[in-house]
């Protein structure tokens, strides 16, 4: 049996291998590989607030508001299973990996806290909440 994930902890979006991590400059997020069509999860309970491809750089990307300080993006995703103003559950698939806006298939994934791009990898490991 899993334990249960302690409240305000991050669940990994995606099991592949990381390709690039945060960095502040380049990489405001991690990089993680997949074939087309691997789920991709909501890593905290939250509500949908964007389904856009209006950033060429991050494709099709969508967005999920937590609380009033934290959002993740989803970003490169091929299918959309989600829309703006759903509510979503911890660990429910909300898109299909894709390379949409690059030149692989990834999921690019941000947590951002009040705006500012964090390091994601703290977060999923439940060092930081």
């Amino acid at each position: 049996m899993v334990a249960p994930r302690p409240a305000g902890a991050y669940l990994r979006p995606a099991p592949g291998p990381i390709l690039a991590r945060y960095d502040r400059e380049r990489n405001k997020g991690l990089d993680i590989a997949g074939a087309a069509g691997d789920p991709v999860l909501a890593s905290r309970d939250g509500r949908v607030v964007l389904v856009s491809s209006a950033l060429p750089e991050y494709g099709t990307m969508i967005v999920v508001k937590h609380d009033e300080n934290f959002i993740t993006a989803y970003a490169h995703v091929g299918k959309v299973l989600v829309k703006e103003d759903d509510a979503v559950r911890q660990g429910q698939q909300i898109a299909e990996m894709g390379s949409t806006g690059t030149n692989r298939v990834k999921l690019h994934f941000e947590i951002r806290k009040q705006g500012v791009a964090q390091d994601p990898e703290p977060y999923l490991n439940g060092a930081l909440r």
